[in-house]
């Protein structure tokens, strides 16, 4: 049951940020994201996601994991405007803490954070798709009641595309998927890892 209430509430969120941030877009005049996402620009953001444990890599125990995520973020962008067509685009840093709540197998919590590497593709007016890889650490008491991790420090590797969405000069909402490995590199003696699949929405500030 709870489960269930879990996945309506996630449901329910996402209808109500897209129609909210959809609904608005006519609010602000249009114009190109690449004058607006420039070296030096600032993101706020907000993500808030849905992780379901997969078995990718032939670690069957993970398909029974569920989690609410929550993700922070604080990015830079790095570079000027490279590349050309609709390959171009610019290079983004960002900071990303990380709150979880398992509710599948059984209730636990999860607590860390990664940094984050992202290409934002500039071609595509008030549209920035978008593909990021990060790197963390995490602390979670999943751990060592589950048969894939004998530790509770662990580190955290994902990676995958998304995309914004300006519904004006500064806010835009932003929805992604990523593949979501956390394990503890040997240093206990099991590491089978999680694998799984996160899916996130959220809304961004940009500024300046």
């Amino acid at each position: 049951m709870m489960a269930l209430l879990k996945k309506r509430d996630v449901a329910w969120l996402s209808c109500l940020l897209f129609s909210l941030f959809v609904g608005t877009a006519a609010w602000g005049e249009d114009f190109d994201v690449r004058e607006r996402v420039t070296k030096g620009t600032l993101e706020y953001g907000l993500l808030g996601g849905y992780w379901k444990g997969n078995d990718l890599f032939q670690n069957a125990p993970s398909t029974n994991r569920e989690a609410i995520y929550i993700l922070p973020q604080l990015g830079l962008v790095f570079t000027d405007e490279i590349g050309s067509g609709l390959l171009a685009g610019n290079v983004e840093g960002l900071i990303e803490p990380v709150a979880a709540h398992y509710y599948e197998p059984f209730s636990a919590s999860l607590f860390g954070g990664s940094l984050v590497l992202k290409y934002n593709f500039l071609s595509f007016g008030r549209w920035m798709p978008f593909w990021d890889a990060g790197a963390g650490m995490s602390w979670t008491d999943l751990a060592p009641r589950i048969p894939e991790q004998s530790t509770q420090f662990n580190f955290i590797l994902q990676t995958g595309p998304g995309v914004s969405y300006f519904v004006s000069e500064n806010w835009a909402v932003t929805a992604g998927f990523r593949f979501h490995h956390i394990s503890n590199a040997n240093i206990g003696d099991r590491n089978t890892g999680l694998n799984a699949w996160l899916f996130n929405l959220g809304v961004s500030f940009f500024s300046p």
